[in-house]
C-alpha cells in the first residue's frame, strides 16, 4: 500500500498543482490530469498507474 501524502508530494515535486476535487483530489500540470482517491493508503497497482498517467514512470 501507498500512502496517499507519498503520492501527493511526488506529484508536487514534478510540478502538478492541486486543482480541486470532491472524492478524488485533482492535480494539474499543463494538459495532463490525474485523480487521486482521498483515501490515507492507495492500492500499489493504483498509485503505479496514476505515476504513468502523470508520466513520472
Amino acid at each position: 500500500m501507498t500512502k496517499r501524502k507519498d503520492l501527493v508530494h511526488e506529484l508536487l515535486k514534478a510540478g502538478f498543482r492541486e486543482a480541486g476535487g470532491t472524492k478524488h483530489g485533482k492535480f494539474r500540470c499543463g494538459r495532463i490530469t490525474v485523480m487521486v482517491p482521498r483515501h490515507t493508503e492507495i492500492k500499489d497497482q493504483l498509485a503505479d498507474a496514476i505515476r504513468r498517467e502523470a508520466g513520472l514512470k
